[in-house]
């Protein structure tokens, strides 16, 4: 099953995505790049982009490119594990993110991101494992369709 377009995916992104600004720009089952625009509305007190920003992307970022590797097998992904370690703040510009897939189990798959500012400097690191399961008897796929 041919994955659909980072275009595509990008489009269909809704919910708390689209409230923080994540964009994707290149989405496979190896490697996702996305980025999220610093705004006033997504930094914490100290003028940093918060924390839960960082563990947002990780997450949504590798749990989508599990899900749609794994969907055509009858599975879903979600978020197992997210350990997020901050080495050097970003207050404007923007938050880059590459997710890159270590591991590829039965169960489970493992993701490490970076994340770095504009002039390419790392300023995060996350650990995503993300648990793969098999879809729930009478469940059905949710809609990523765009609204």
């Amino acid at each position: 099953m041919a994955l659909p377009s980072a275009a595509e995916i990008d489009a269909a992104l809704r919910g708390f995505d689209r409230l923080y600004g994540l964009r994707l720009t290149e989405v496979s089952d190896t490697e996702v790049v996305a980025h999220t625009d610093v705004r006033e509305e997504i930094k914490q007190p100290m003028g940093l982009i918060h924390g839960g920003v960082y563990a947002s992307m990780a997450e949504s970022m590798a749990s989508l490119a599990t899900a749609l590797a794994v969907a055509g097998n009858g599975e879903i992904a979600m978020g197992q594990s997210n350990a997020t370690s901050f080495l050097r703040p970003i207050t404007e510009g923007v938050v880059h993110a590459r997710a890159e897939r270590l591991h590829r189990g039965r169960t489970t798959w493992v993701w490490d991101v970076r994340f770095s500012d504009d002039a390419d400097r790392t300023c995060a690191l996350t650990r995503m494992t993300i648990a793969v399961r098999p879809l729930p008897e009478g469940a059905q796929m949710p809609d990523r369709s765009p609204r």
